[in-house]
């Protein structure tokens, strides 16, 4: 058993209970709806999930940081605990299943464990260090790996928002990307990082994140054999950016990127 399987174990439980709420509200024709001061939506079912989690976690390990995208609270050193209640809270809203309540553990600046649980899609993704990086879904649970792909004219790449790149990057510099891949969808959110880590998708960008929204991304990318970073290359979930691969493709993504 490695140092943080017991955490891990814990944040699967604390998954089930913020899972049992998210599907409760999925498709609610009473769902309250409000708008945060960054014009993102939120929920009544995101903050009862935050709730909830900081409630257990206040019982389960009381002697953690909590640090989530409602509620507020930062990531220091030592143990914090980083939860996003509900990732993709416009697809919630709408009634499109591609949404999840991510949950990790990070230590000393670093994601050590997290999960990714999407009860809609029947899926749920998991990783702590040294335990490799597993899904479970309707065949069963099994671990995951990235693809072997070595060039990007062979490459799938995936983003959120191409909009996103004009404000907060360079869409000019997206778009050369885009057009060095062999194919590119905008799969979006969590589920790109995801499908990174199973090796179904081999690069996902975003050109701007906050650590709630990859937190566990980081960990369940590198225990499948990935690489994790910010768009200027450092492996952090607080640079404001994100770029996930198999890792044969992220220094050349990277420079892609740059021009």
């Amino acid at each position: 058993m490695s140092t943080y399987a017991a955490d891990l174990a814990c944040a699967s439980r604390l998954a089930d209970a913020a899972d049992a709420i998210t599907l409760a509200r999925f498709r609610a024709r009473d769902l309250n709806v409000a708008g945060k001061p960054d014009r993102t939506p939120v929920t009544d079912a995101d903050m009862a999930v935050e709730d909830k989690v900081r409630a257990l976690l206040a019982e389960h390990r009381p002697g953690d940081a909590i640090a989530g995208e409602e509620r507020g609270g930062a990531i220091g050193s030592g143990r914090t605990w980083v939860l996003d209640p509900i990732d993709g809270t416009k697809n919630f809203l709408r009634g499109v299943p591609v949404w999840a309540t991510l949950i990790a553990l990070v230590e000393d600046g670093a994601a050590v464990a997290g999960v990714i649980s999407a009860p809609a899609l029947g899926r749920r993704w998991s990783a702590a260090t040294g335990e490799g990086a597993w899904v479970r879904d309707f065949d069963g649970t099994r671990r995951i790996e990235v693809s072997g792909i070595g060039s990007l004219a062979d490459a799938s790449l995936s983003t959120t928002n191409l909009a996103t790149w004009t404000e907060y990057q360079s869409r000019e510099g997206y778009l050369r990307l885009v057009d060095a891949c062999w194919e590119n969808r905008a799969y979006g959110d969590f589920w790109q990082h995801c499908l990174v880590a199973e090796g179904a998708v081999d690069l996902a960008a975003e050109p701007v994140v906050n650590s709630w929204d990859v937190a566990p991304v980081q960990v369940l990318v590198t225990e499948a054999g990935g690489r994790f970073s910010d768009l200027a290359g450092v492996a952090t979930i607080e640079g404001g950016s994100a770029l996930s691969s198999n890792g044969r493709l992220h220094d050349t993504a990277l420079e892609t990127l740059r021009g």
